[in-house]
């Protein structure tokens, strides 16, 4: 998707946007997200997946914005959530329910009631007492839950242990062999029904084999249920798939689909698919301006008015963004860290890098920003979160608003009738 944002001339663009004229429009910081870049991105894995029966439903965790979750409706997505406030968020939108997967170790019994009363596809279900709730809510509202099991394969990936799902020593999911069991049970409730088997083994996993090892555990235990009679219709394999941050090899959908069509060739599931990153990462910026220029004996540092509130990735991951001048000046190369400016010392967003030169009032843009960006965002040190914009071809289009200290105060003591402070 490198295409969609380019330098140009020593200016970079989005679409055929000047990423500068945005910033001159809305400030900073914002994102800015190229349409083009998540609907090619879509069909490029719709094509990949052609030939398997497939559902993609988008994580919604990745990008919230409503405005892209329409795009992605609209392309004929379907949508995994984990929490009743993106339920709501695809209510909103009018997304078909059955076409929602509801994941997540922790769903509440109102939020299970929500995607109840919803009619969404199926819960992923993550242990036997959820299970138990699942159950008991689908008896209080008189309505039948579909249901799949969301196993822990106990494979492992290369990628951060904090994005890593898939192993026994993580929360997420239940054992293989406690799998069996909790099926024969659901398949005895006349308020439960199989839909299907689950799983998810991390994020930003840029090699295909480990989701190969994943789809085989599930198909053995698929023809296990089979064996007794529980039929399932659905494999939801989750989602995980890398992009590219700085110089990875790109992710292999190809091969991935290659081995899907061999392994699934003939049986009668129908495959769920869930990413996220792999749709809108690469497809958004955070566009943030040069405060200062600061010079001490050991380092050079950029400071601009972006942050880990903003953009918490690096903070958080230690992950690498490309930051490059929105408008390339003269000057030789300097080797600095591009900070913010929250009082933590992780407030950072690339350190140690060599960087053309800057100074106060330029503008940079932080690369491949587009998920895990603006859904991570906070109000840390009572800052408000930025804008966000949509690029289609030559228009620029705000999104979200920029939130205000009026938004921050807005929920809080004598706003809403409590006792003023002393």
């Amino acid at each position: 998707m490198d295409s969609f944002f380019s330098e140009q001339a020593g200016e970079w663009f989005c679409e055929a946007v000047p990423l500068a004229s945005i910033a001159e429009r809305f400030g900073t910081p914002t994102y800015v997200y190229s349409q083009a870049a998540i609907l090619g991105q879509f069909r490029r894995l719709q094509g990949a997946l052609e030939g398997v029966a497939a559902l993609i439903c988008y994580s919604v965790k990745a990008n919230s914005n409503l405005r892209i979750l329409r795009l992605l409706r609209d392309a004929g997505a379907g949508f995994d959530i984990v929490s009743a406030g993106e339920l709501a968020r695809l209510e909103r939108i009018g997304a078909d329910p059955r076409q929602v997967v509801f994941s997540g170790v922790g769903k509440t019994a109102a939020e299970i009631d929500a995607a109840l009363a919803a009619g969404i596809l199926m819960f992923n279900v993550e242990s036997a007492e959820e299970l138990g709730l699942i159950e008991a809510r689908a008896c209080h509202l008189d309505r039948l839950a579909g249901i799949s099991l969301r196993i822990n394969p106990d494979v492992e990936a290369a990628t951060h242990p904090y994005i890593a799902t898939g192993r026994a020593i993580h929360k997420f999911g239940v054992p293989p062999e406690e799998a069996l069991a909790l099926y024969r049970r659901a398949a005895a409730s006349p308020l439960l029904r199989l839909r299907g088997l689950a799983c998810h083994i991390g994020s930003q996993i840029l090699q295909v084999d480990p989701f190969a090892r994943a789809l085989d555990e599930m198909l053995e235990l698929a023809g296990r249920l089979r064996a007794e009679g529980l039929e399932l219709d659905y494999l939801d394999l989750g989602g995980g798939y890398g992009i590219r941050y700085r110089r990875e090899e790109p992710f292999d959908f190809a091969r991935l689909a290659a081995h899907l069509r061999r392994r699934l060739e003939g049986s009668r599931y129908r495959l769920i698919v869930e990413p996220g990153r792999a749709l809108v990462g690469e497809a958004g910026v955070l566009l943030a301006r040069v405060l200062y220029v600061k010079r001490n004996p050991a380092k050079r540092f950029i400071v601009v008015d972006a942050g880990m509130s903003d953009l918490l990735r690096p903070a958080l991951y230690g992950s690498q963004h490309e930051v490059v001048p929105v408008r390339r000046r003269a000057g030789p190369a300097h080797r600095a860290d591009v900070v913010g400016p929250i009082c933590e010392t992780a407030d950072f967003l690339a350190q140690d890098r060599e960087l053309p030169e800057l100074a106060g009032g330029d503008l940079v843009a932080i690369l491949t920003a587009g998920a895990y960006g603006y859904s991570l965002a906070s109000n840390y040190n009572s800052r408000p979160r930025p804008a966000e914009v949509l690029v289609d071809g030559r228009t620029a289009r705000p999104i979200r608003r920029r939130e205000t200290v009026e938004d921050l105060l807005a929920t809080e003591g004598d706003q809403i009738g409590g006792d003023a402070p002393r």
